[in-house]
């Protein structure tokens, strides 16, 4: 799930914070980057769990509605929404249940936030159709609660000033967190049961290598790397760049001469993207610049081997 798009952002704030603070002490700033890591994966469990949360959620209101209903005689009410297949799957997963425990994280100690999500839930026209359907089967119980999270839970302000509350890293992290929950429940398949295998907390296995070297690169040669950025600015203000943009290209030179399988465009892209961001609203287009004409100057001195796309 922790890919190198997530890698790159953490990297420049744990980079900027870093040069801030005063300490100075890379080794407690590394396991500060790779702990700002691991909160990203755990943020992306703990969502998944809250749609257990608020199917949990739903069987106390629905036991309510059952015993007025055998009091007063009445019609049962549909049990469709409490017994959603997708959500019994991720409820019974193997790998969800067993970070929830390691974890030891629950929602269970927010009931009123729980409450709030499940009314807003069911006063939804999504819900209502989904009740009134005929269409009674595992892919539209999956369907349902993609189109839910979308719609209630990718934006949710109550939600997202709980999350603020629990963790300084949420807020930043919930946005792509969000896009690897809606992945992940596309990916549920009925067959696969309790042992569904839910996103690895690494994209691939070089990724956490990736976040340790990059790191470590920006902070080791920083004035190597401010000296090409002088070098090749003659032409450019720079002394009136954003303290962030020289952090954002200090950490840009780093990954093009430590990754040498990385083209030169897709970093310069990355981190262009990571200015309009982080910094000033003239930022990416001025970084942009600079990355290509420091790209340049370092192929031209015989820093920079890979070729240009």
């Amino acid at each position: 799930m922790i890919n190198r798009e997530i890698i790159r952002t953490k990297i420049v704030q744990l980079t900027y914070a870093y040069y801030q603070n005063g300490s100075k002490n890379i080794d407690t700033a590394e396991k500060e980057l790779m702990f700002s890591l691991s909160k990203a994966y755990d943020l992306y469990n703990y969502m998944l769990a809250l749609i257990v949360a608020i199917t949990r959620e739903s069987r106390r209101h629905l036991e309510v509605a059952e015993a007025r209903a055998k009091r007063e005689g009445s019609e049962m009410p549909s049990r469709k929404f409490a017994d959603n297949r997708f959500a019994v799957q991720l409820e019974e997963n193997r790998m969800l249940l067993d970070f929830m425990e390691t974890h030891k994280k629950t929602w269970n100690d927010e009931p009123e936030l729980l409450k709030k999500l499940y009314t807003q839930i069911t006063e939804s026209e999504i819900y209502k159709e989904y009740m009134e359907s005929d269409e009674d089967d595992y892919n539209a119980d999956r369907e349902l609660w993609r189109k839910l999270y979308r719609a209630l839970l990718e934006q949710n302000d109550s939600l997202d000033s709980l999350l603020e509350e629990q963790s300084l890293y949420w807020n930043d992290d919930k946005e792509v967190v969000d896009t690897f929950v809606l992945k992940t429940i596309k990916r549920f398949e009925e067959k696969n049961g309790a042992d569904q295998d839910l996103l690895p907390e690494y994209a691939s296995e070089d990724d956490q290598d990736f976040a340790r070297k990059l790191f470590r690169a920006t902070i080791m040669n920083a004035d190597e790397y401010q000296r090409y950025m002088s070098e090749a600015s003659r032409n450019w203000d720079f002394n009136r760049l954003a303290y962030m943009d020289i952090v954002i290209m200090q950490i840009a030179i780093a990954e093009l001469l430590t990754f040498p399988s990385i083209p030169i465009n897709v970093t310069i892209n990355e981190y262009v993207e990571l200015a309009k961001l982080y910094s000033t609203p003239k930022s990416g287009g001025y970084i942009n610049g600079m990355l290509d004409a420091i790209a340049h100057h370092l192929a031209e001195t015989g820093h920079l081997l890979k070729p240009f796309a």
